[in-house]
């Protein structure tokens, strides 16, 4: 839940300028200038991560994007390379978004992401971790409207 209308949660993921200032654990960063966007069915996301601690850690991510109903759903093949963390070889997962309207002017996002086993565990972490930024994203963002 978020404390942000549809559209604008939505917005944080389909603008590169958004995503950049608040995807990834805390402390990671995006470089504006490797993120590229083609918001659309068959269209594609891509971007890359760098790791605070160790910025040789570069996650490359390029999303296929499937199926995109504006303001509504994002789902297609996330590709995951790059220089990752010891342990864990590049992979790919089906990825869906549903961004949902609530009665307090709020957003329910809805995430399907089918992983490994191995990969489970890491993944909601990382996402727990930007979530936390993304609430203070779209705090600032509503702030300065």
């Amino acid at each position: 839940m978020f404390d942000a209308p549809r559209e604008l949660v939505y917005r944080a993921f389909t603008d590169p300028d958004h995503l950049a200032a608040w995807w990834g654990p805390v402390g990671n960063s995006l470089p504006r200038d490797e993120i590229e966007f083609d918001v659309r069915p068959g269209g594609y996301q891509r971007w890359t991560e760098v790791n605070a601690a160790d910025p040789g850690l570069r996650v490359r991510i390029h999303v296929d994007l499937t199926d995109v109903a504006d303001g509504e759903l994002l789902a297609g093949v996330m590709h995951v390379g790059g220089r990752l963390q010891d342990g864990i070889e590049p992979f790919e997962t089906r990825l869906r978004l549903e961004f949902h309207d609530q009665a307090d002017g709020r957003t329910r996002l809805v995430i399907r992401q089918w992983l490994p086993d191995h990969l489970a565990n890491p993944s909601e972490e990382g996402w727990r971790q930007a979530f936390t930024k993304l609430d203070a994203t779209l705090t600032d963002v509503q702030a300065r409207s």
